[in-house]
């Protein structure tokens, strides 16, 4: 099985500590990483290159930090480029139908915060929610998120054992 990590971190190279950990860890394991933000910094997007990346996976996982709520920009970009009436959706649009998808969202908030009781009223998902709909358009089969909360607090032995259990997510059959 082929899994490919999307990732979508604005500065993951040099401005980020939870998904570069992430990410690297991914790559050294042999995993390929796409991090979309250093390919299009200019936020052209190469819509056939995105598109072959995705139909040579098996398993695509889409790794990301919430902002204020949200994806980062160039992912919400992404999706409205990448994922094409025709290609992705529509009558014809089947080229991801049956892949299996896993959302990797970092949140700096701790997990009891995203609460129905808590802090914001809302739950990691029903923040992720838009993102899991377009299972209903475009075939994909949405697994287990992959969620890391507490970020802005995470320690380097939790960040360790976290990215050691990315690994073994991605490594699942």
């Amino acid at each position: 099985m082929k899994t490919t990590v999307f990732a979508f971190h604005p500065d993951l190279a040099n401005g980020s500590r939870i998904n570069a950990s992430l990410a690297k860890a991914a790559s050294e394991a042999g995993f390929e990483v796409r991090d979309v933000y250093s390919l299009y910094p200019d936020f052209k997007i190469d819509v056939a290159a995105e598109q072959a990346a995705l139909e040579a996976s098996d398993r695509i996982v889409l790794q990301f930090p919430i902002y204020w709520y949200q994806t980062p920009a160039l992912l919400k970009q992404w999706f409205d480029a990448v994922l094409e009436y025709g290609w992705a959706y529509g009558s014809t649009g089947n080229a991801l139908r049956g892949k299996e998808v896993i959302l990797a969202a970092s949140f700096g908030a701790a997990l009891d915060d995203y609460q129905l009781e808590g802090r914001f009223h809302t739950t990691v998902e029903e923040v992720l929610k838009p993102i899991v709909t377009i299972q209903y358009h475009t075939g994909l089969q949405f697994l287990e998120p992959f969620i890391t909360t507490g970020t802005l607090n995470l320690s380097d032995e939790a960040l360790n054992e976290q990215a050691k259990e990315y690994l073994n997510v991605l490594s699942a059959e």
